[in-house]
């Protein structure tokens, strides 16, 4: 709830974290201006790449009262245009998972750290981003709260599975640590509805906390205003599930 007399203010930078077998890699972090406390938030950017959306995203973060880092999960990958870096990662067959688990640790270790957090940390991610939110949220202990906005793979077939991917994400359902809210589009492919079931199936069957959320006439990405997937109702309805879920949990 916004007063027209209210202050406001925002530092916004390029920093470096520790990231996966202790490399340092970049990341963006946004932050409210003040003493705090404020709750801490990872944002996980998505397959296309470390791009300006993901600078928008932990920015409305901050906006929000959050202090949000974004690592950088291609930064082995080297550096350019987010696009051409992208198309390299995909030529290289992804990021592995474990070293993008330990990449999403180092950014909620670089919260932890900081002196106006309040001590929780919730972790956000869209398209791969997603599927690597709810990854670290049952693999790296110390989030509070994960939000998937429609991940792609959690659930995978045993053909998928590789040396980067050796596990589906589904599987690791068990030790998921925290709530999670997932948001999807009935008219997506990756994740289908009917692989959203099934993730839901196995929350239910180890007693997690959770809600999901799917709307209709949204496919991929309906979040992505610089899109043609974008779905101005559904993604302005789904923020709102957003904040509500995170006030519930980190605030």
């Amino acid at each position: 709830m916004y007063e027209t007399n209210q202050y406001e203010g925002m530092l916004a930078e390029t920093v470096t974290i520790t990231g996966a077998n202790g490399d340092i890699i970049n990341a963006y972090y946004a932050r409210p201006l003040g003493p705090g406390p404020f709750p801490g938030m990872v944002v996980i950017h998505h397959m296309p790449g470390w791009d300006e959306w993901y600078r928008e995203a932990t920015r409305k973060f901050a906006h929000h009262g959050y202090a949000a880092v974004s690592p950088n999960l291609y930064y082995r990958a080297g550096h350019g245009t987010p696009e051409d870096v992208a198309a390299r990662v995909r030529a290289a067959g992804g990021v592995a998972d474990t070293q993008a688990v330990g990449d999403i640790a180092g950014a909620l270790h670089f919260l932890k750290a900081q002196p106006i957090l309040n001590g929780k940390v919730g972790v956000w991610g869209t398209c791969s981003g997603g599927r690597h939110a709810y990854l670290a949220a049952c693999r790296a202990p110390g989030f509070d709260a994960v939000v998937d906005c429609w991940g792609g793979r959690v659930v995978m077939a045993e053909a998928d599975l590789n040396d980067k991917y050796p596990v589906a994400p589904i599987d690791y359902t068990k030790d998921l640590s925290c709530p999670l809210l997932g948001i999807f589009g009935a008219d997506d492919h990756s994740p289908t509805p009917d692989q959203v079931a099934q993730h839901e199936a196995e929350l239910k069957k180890h007693g997690k906390v959770y809600e999901f959320h799917m709307y209709d006439g949204a496919g991929h990405g309906f979040f992505y205003h610089d899109r043609a997937a974008y779905r101005q109702q559904q993604a302005v309805d789904g923020w709102q599930k957003i904040w509500a879920f995170l006030e519930k949990h980190l605030v």
